[in-house]
């Protein structure tokens, strides 16, 4: 189910909060998640966000790496070890750490962005140009016509 979907941007304060919109607390919520997991996006100058679906997700992607290995052991440090649990307070807000705002460049703006089991955070500027070239891509995947599989038959 897509739970974090459309987008909103909200106003940082001078403490470093920011509301976490409506729909995305409900979501949350309905995850039984008390909080907001975080974590600097590992290819785009954004925030990757979100409750259980998002924690599910990055644990199986940790687990299909054998234990005790380099590869386990960095996978793992990128996606539990610089993460983040904000805790909402009583209005809805969270407290942005000051690495994920430079991460992402934020500063007195906070973009959230729906994407499904996760939301992402961004500067606005930055999300108005990956909106661009993301709806450009899509596109260009959308409308391509669908492969065909091999027959499997071989010229003589």
């Amino acid at each position: 189910m897509a739970d974090f979907v459309s987008n909103f941007t909200n106003r940082l304060d001078a403490k470093g909060r920011v509301s976490v919109p409506a729909p995305f607390r409900a979501a949350l919520s309905r995850e039984g998640y008390e909080g907001v997991y975080c974590f600097p996006s590992a290819h785009l100058p954004a925030v990757d966000a979100g409750g259980m679906a998002l924690m599910g997700e990055i644990q199986k992607r940790v687990d299909s790496f054998t234990t005790l290995t380099p590869d386990h052991d960095f996978v793992s440090m990128a996606l539990f070890g610089v993460s983040e649990n904000l805790k909402l307070d009583s209005d809805g807000r969270v407290i942005l750490p000051e690495t994920l705002r430079t991460h992402a460049g934020i500063t007195d703006q906070v973009t959230f962005v729906g994407q499904g089991y996760k939301f992402q955070m961004w500067n606005p500027e930055r999300f108005a140009e990956h909106r661009a070239e993301a709806l450009k891509r899509a596109l260009a995947v959308l409308s391509a016509p669908p492969q065909t599989p091999p027959t499997g038959s071989a010229q003589s």
